[in-house]
């Protein structure tokens, strides 16, 4: 997921207004075609964009259903959890999206979406099992 707490700061009224109208047009896209798997990630990126994390959850959790197994997916869904304060949901998340290839452990240790979950002691044991992984793969 984008930086959320840079690109919010960061944003003018113009570019907010950019980004409520790209969500319209999504929100009708994915009104017409429920399957749209692009449009809804596009969706789910902008719903946390602009803060609205429960949105973002739930547009994230039916990619989960419409794409079991991505590993993108299963991150984003970890980091829509982290975001809305439910860290065991998250930790769950995240693990599956390691489980199925998600390899970019740079990147998920600098995202601000999981914060909140980094703050919890449940992600020092993801964090070993990453370290374990890292050490695997060389």
């Amino acid at each position: 997921m984008a930086d959320t707490d840079s690109t919010k700061k960061n944003m003018s009224r113009q570019q907010q207004r950019d980004l409520d109208i790209e969500i319209g047009f999504l929100e009708g896209v994915v009104k017409r075609d429920r399957l749209n798997v692009e449009a809804l990630q596009l969706l789910g990126d902008d719903y946390t964009q602009r803060g609205r994390y429960e949105e973002g959850l739930k547009i994230d959790r039916r990619l989960a259903r419409l794409c079991p197994g991505d590993p993108l997916v299963q991150y984003n869904l970890a980091c829509s959890f982290s975001l809305t304060a439910e860290h065991r949901k998250a930790a769950n998340a995240l693990r599956k999206a390691i489980q199925y290839g998600y390899r970019d452990f740079e990147h998920l240790r600098r995202d601000t979406d999981l914060a909140p979950l980094r703050k919890q002691p449940v992600y020092a044991a993801i964090e070993k099992e990453i370290a374990q992984l890292e050490a695997e793969l060389g």
